[in-house]
């Protein structure tokens, strides 16, 4: 099958109360990875990419990679653009075949956050694309996205229910107390306020940060809407490590196609583990 909009995947996810995992590939050996999970979940895959990654790749190498896994895929697969703040590149993305992007201007005032979202959605809506907003600030590293702890701002509730109704933004990721990168102690989430911020947006919400989230927290945040888990940094660690260790056990090894399997099957364990957390598990209608 085609790549396909997460919009309609994202949508069944909330009103049936499970989350779809969202796993940023930095190569074609963890987008591979996290396909091959998919597809022995029976769970339906959302592949992201980062700027930066998009940047060192080509959007249209992505895609292309992105678009033959979807037609040999058994599972529903949509191919995001993370966290983007330029709308060039967003249209450049949407042109080369992703099926879903995220601007991000949160770091903007409220009105300059709805103004560039408007814009893109309207861009979006001509090619069936799903936009995500962010409101809030998520702290943490991703690329060269830095937020520092001092920097970082929950959500509110009401901002985020006027943003919808001016945005009509497909889905919405909440800042809410998590973080990007490895946690350094226990996450912080403030369940009562994405409670308050359900209540209010029936849209699909996002969860940024999913790496290290004890599982506990993810399922009480899913269970109270959060439809999209977003998985980074936990991938590139298993990715990194198992080549480490191969180096580590042969350290005269050359070969490629050695190593990266062995990479590959990292990323994959780490993926099934967190379809299994998120509860899309044996959601996908397998062709």
């Amino acid at each position: 099958m085609a790549l396909v909009s997460s919009t309609q995947m994202l949508g069944e996810a909330r009103a049936e109360g499970y989350c779809v995992g969202a796993f940023n590939v930095h190569t074609l050996e963890m987008l591979q990875a996290v396909v091959e999970a998919a597809e022995e979940a029976n769970a339906p895959l959302i592949l992201q990419t980062t700027v930066g990654t998009v940047r060192h790749l080509g959007p249209e190498y992505v895609a292309a990679m992105a678009r033959v896994a979807a037609e040999r895929a058994r599972v529903p697969i949509a191919l995001h653009l993370d966290h983007c703040q330029e709308e060039e590149l967003i249209a450049r993305c949407i042109k080369a075949g992703y099926t879903s992007v995220m601007i991000d201007a949160s770091m903007h005032l409220f009105a300059e956050n709805v103004e560039r979202t408007q814009r893109v959605v309207t861009l979006a809506r001509a090619f069936g694309v799903n936009v995500e907003a962010e409101l809030g600030k998520v702290g943490g590293v991703e690329d060269d996205l830095v937020v520092d702890d001092a920097d970082a701002s929950l959500a509110d509730p009401l901002e985020c229910e006027r943003f919808m109704e001016l945005t009509k933004v497909d889905t919405l990721a909440p800042a809410i107390g998590t973080a990007h990168g490895i946690y350094k102690g226990e996450p912080r989430i403030d369940f009562v306020r994405l409670e308050e911020i359900a209540r209010r947006v029936l849209a699909p919400l996002v969860l940024h940060g999913g790496s290290g989230i004890p599982e506990a927290q993810v399922k009480r945040a899913v269970a109270l809407g959060m439809a999209k888990m977003n998985v980074a940094t936990e991938l590139r660690i298993a990715f990194s490590n198992a080549i480490k260790a191969t180096f580590e056990e042969h350290p005269a090894e050359n070969d490629p196609r050695t190593y990266m399997k062995r990479a590959k099957q990292a990323v994959k364990e780490v993926a099934l583990a967190k379809m299994e957390m998120c509860g899309c598990t044996g959601k996908a209608l397998v062709r």
